[in-house]
């Protein structure tokens, strides 16, 4: 009868690393440079740790899509008064 060599025990990660993780990937960061220079074994574990946390933050994605929409409105807006006061003051300007 032969043995099995033991296999290692898996390596427990904390949840602050794995916060510190996904949010270095949401900041623009690929899953394989974030792996390597935090140490974890494989980017496709920071991708299950990516979906679960983003799954969980259901509600607060919702405030904040909202919130996008909101200030696209109020930056369309803006530039609407810009382009009136540009034409405004060129149309003021002018000599006549």
């Amino acid at each position: 009868m032969t043995k099995r060599p033991k296999r290692g025990s898996r390596r427990v990660y904390g949840e602050e690393l794995k916060a510190e993780a996904v949010q270095m990937m949401l900041d623009g960061h690929n899953a394989e440079s974030v792996a390597a220079n935090l140490g974890i074994s494989g980017a496709n574990l920071l991708y299950r740790w990516k979906a679960k946390m983003i799954g969980q933050s259901g509600p607060a994605v919702e405030t904040l899509d909202a919130r996008v929409l909101q200030l696209e409105n109020e930056l369309r807006r803006t530039e609407r008064e810009r382009d009136i006061l540009k034409k405004a003051l060129a149309i003021f300007s002018q000599k006549t």
